[in-house]
């Protein structure tokens, strides 16, 4: 077989040298060709001598393909029953191969139409089915066919080598379509196939999240970290997120037991996420564990001061006075006694106590250091209660109105901000991405409100609420002194 390739390209060097030097007497002569056969002399202009030329090329290779022919039939007579088939297929291949790289090509260049001609071409003559289906299936997609593309990719279902291929392609489809329940169950099936493939692991976390799927979540998650595909401190931090939703799901489901004990899971897995630490003290509380409830929330407070943290210290005794929750919460804030957060929850907390001196002591220069919604209204609390002209209530009032909301959940990803935590962003679909901080711009709602919170006065458990209008806080009554 390297023999005779050999000898094709031997000849088709000597036919390129021939005619080279033919053309170049041609040239030099300025006249034609003279040949002399048996006795006989012809004479051929220069047009003719290069029709002649070409004939003879043509000649030439039909010749060499003669000769193929002959070696495939004379191996088949030898008892080579595929010689004559090879011979057929080598042409077939070769066209094959070509039209797949012709369709490869138009695939990179956008051109769908084009891509997906020349992959039916090679499916035509090229017996790989793995690799010309694959080839129509992704020329059908560029051109836009979508019922071609999906009887490619189920046709690569049957193979077992490149039914992986076939499951992310249709799972590709039905995430373009918006189908999310069809494509968790590809990214499902996916994932079986090849549990450690990165962006499938990826992908069907996304989908399980937003689908609230959080316990097979967390199996996604367990299987990123053993394909090593996530550090540990990462991997603890955001199961502690997933075991956190898991215990919100089950609380809705009435099972408290298990809400507890997954809520104590997510506050253990991450002791500064603040959502589960106050479940957790929550879960604490029900069972009439307060020490417990204690042990958590300060735990989380040293981690980060958090208004929701705050609350469920207030939820362990709900009917203490006022001077008594107090005294009580100075323990809360020991570890940040002088962070803003405790600065204001001291000061509401003593409002709430009518003690407004000591409210002033407890807030000091937070309202004219660090100006914002919050530290300013309290502000004008403490005034109104001392007595103050009115005049300098509107002042503060005034300035609370345009002031920075203070920190709120923001997005680390596209900055956008929400009312209360979640495991998901709602604006870019970002996953583990809010952050307790003060956003660029003081634009948004307010996490917390202006107004005093209302585990201070006992009420009902606290969330997110709507600032009062300033109006009503104006013409509201002075408070008396205490």
């Amino acid at each position: 077989m390297m023999i005779w390739s050999f000898l094709k390209v031997a000849l088709f060097v000597v036919a390129i040298a021939g005619l080279t030097i033919g053309a170049g007497v041609l040239l030099d002569t300025g006249g034609g060709a003279r040949i002399a056969v048996g006795g006989q002399e012809f004479t051929l202009g220069p047009l003719q001598a290069m029709i002649g030329i070409l004939i003879l090329l043509v000649l030439v290779w039909l010749l060499m393909k003669a000769i193929g022919l002959l070696v495939a039939v004379l191996r088949f007579l030898n008892g080579d029953e595929t010689a004559i088939s090879r011979y057929f297929d080598r042409n077939r291949e070769r066209k094959g191969y070509q039209a797949a790289e012709q369709a490869m090509m138009a695939i990179a260049s956008g051109e769908g139409r084009v891509a997906l001609a020349r992959a039916q071409k090679a499916e035509k003559y090229l017996d790989r089915p793995g690799l010309t289906t694959l080839l129509v299936a992704q020329a059908a997609h560029a051109a836009g066919d979508t019922r071609r593309a999906t009887e490619a990719y189920k046709a690569l279902l049957a193979d077992p080598a490149s039914r992986f291929v076939g499951v992310r392609g249709l799972l590709a489809q039905k995430l373009a379509e918006g189908d999310t329940d069809m494509a968790l169950k590809l990214a499902e099936k996916a994932f079986a196939l090849k549990p450690k493939h990165a962006e499938t692991q990826d992908l069907l976390l996304k989908l399980q999240s937003e689908q609230a799927d959080w316990k097979g979540a967390r199996i996604t998650l367990g299987a990123k970290l053993k394909a090593g595909a996530l550090p540990k401190e990462v991997y603890r931090r955001r199961d502690a997120v997933l075991a956190l939703q898991e215990a919100r799901t089950v609380m809705d489901d009435a099972a408290s037991i298990d809400a507890r004990e997954a809520a104590i899971e997510a506050n253990k897995l991450s002791p500064d996420l603040i959502p589960a630490a106050a479940m957790a003290a929550r879960s604490m509380i029900a069972k009439d564990e307060k020490k417990s409830a204690i042990r958590i929330l300060k735990k989380a407070w040293t981690a980060q001061p958090h208004p929701d943290l705050a609350a469920a210290f207030a939820e362990i005794e709900p009917e203490e006075s006022a001077t008594g929750r107090v005294k009580r919460f100075r323990d809360l804030i020991s570890a940040w006694p002088d962070h803003d957060e405790s600065r204001m929850l001291m000061a509401e907390l003593n409002i709430a106590a009518e003690d407004f001196p000591e409210a002033r002591r407890a807030l000091g220069d937070t309202a004219t250091r660090h100006p914002t919604g919050r530290s300013l209204a309290l502000m004008a609390a403490i005034e109104r209660g001392e007595g103050s002209d009115e005049a300098v209530v509107r002042g503060w009032l005034a300035k609370a109105v345009t002031a920075s909301r203070g920190p709120q959940w923001c997005c680390d990803k596209c900055q956008a901000i929400h009312v209360q935590w979640a495991p998901i962003c709602e604006n870019c679909g970002g996953f583990d991405t809010l952050s307790w901080r003060e956003p660029a711009e003081g634009a948004g709602p307010s996490a917390t409100g202006s107004e005093l919170l209302p585990l201070i006065l006992g009420g009902p458990k606290p969330g997110p609420v709507e600032r009062p209008p300033e109006e009503d806080f104006i013409d509201a009554e002075p408070v008396p002194r205490s």
